[in-house]
């Protein structure tokens, strides 16, 4: 049971840090500097799948890709020729590689030839009565490796409650798409996957603060954590449980900000 003044602290940062201020200091200013639905998709995605490391570099190396894509990620995707390939060949984000960006781009031109949007590769398997993601995020998985080329190290750089990941990477790039957000800060661009299904991106930032909170034991962070803590963040708002990532992630990292 949450105690009134652990609420009301929740309550106080989320409103606190989810702000349009939030925006410049995350990677999810990557998809909002684009219009098109498929682009904030192709390119929230990959940005969440590269989100570990230095943000810095995290935010260069998502524009190194942009540009690489003439600037227009979905268009590249669908038209780009053979040839076009061996200009990732320099790319990199630490064990992120050559090979895992042809698979990507692979993965991503076979999706898009025969639908327009991301959201249905997350919801083979899922139920509307599913309480979490979790079957939604196993269905992506199998869907994403369902080649015959595919390789086995870009596995490593896809998470899955199969393998207790904690799929905080995963999970963050849901919230972007299906959270509706007042705030502008999440798109909500998504409509069958519900807020109430996502599952709190659990990082060393966020359990450090909901240990703090005693929301949670400090445990390590894997899937049976991420959903133990959602589950105690029903308790204040049953229908959008992981707004309170905002206030979870801004307290972690609080002291080493200048939030203006």
């Amino acid at each position: 049971m949450i105690s009134e003044k652990i609420a009301t602290i929740l309550d106080e940062k989320f409103a606190f840090f989810n702000h349009p201020r939030f925006i410049e200091h995350d990677p999810i200013q990557i998809p909002h500097s684009f219009s098109r639905l498929q682009d904030k998709e192709i390119m929230g995605f990959w940005v969440a799948i590269l989100a570990w490391g230095q943000r810095k570099t995290i935010l260069q190396n998502a524009h190194t890709l942009i540009n690489l894509m003439d600037g227009a990620p979905y268009d590249f995707i669908l038209h780009h020729q053979e040839a076009d390939l061996k200009r990732f060949e320099s790319f990199k984000h630490r064990t992120f590689q050559y090979p895992d960006t042809l698979y990507f781009i692979d993965f991503f031109k076979r999706h898009y030839s025969h639908t327009n949007s991301l959201e249905s590769a997350f919801t083979k398997g899922l139920s509307s009565e599913d309480l979490t993601i979790e079957n939604g995020l196993n269905g992506f998985y199998q869907y994403f490796f369902d080649s015959e080329w595919s390789p086995e190290r870009t596995k490593k750089h896809i998470a899955s409650p199969m393998k207790n990941s904690a799929c905080k990477r995963i999970n963050m790039f849901l919230r972007w798409m299906v959270r509706k957000d007042e705030a502008g800060v999440d798109f909500g661009l998504w409509n069958t996957i519900k807020p109430a299904q996502l599952v709190c991106p659990l990082d060393v930032h966020a359990m450090r603060t909901a240990g703090q909170l005693g929301l949670m034991k400090e445990e390590k962070a894997n899937w049976k954590t991420a959903l133990a803590l959602t589950n105690t963040l029903r308790e204040l708002d049953p229908k959008d449980p992981v707004k309170y990532d905002f206030a979870l992630y801004g307290m972690g990292i609080e002291e080493k900000t200048l939030w203006k």
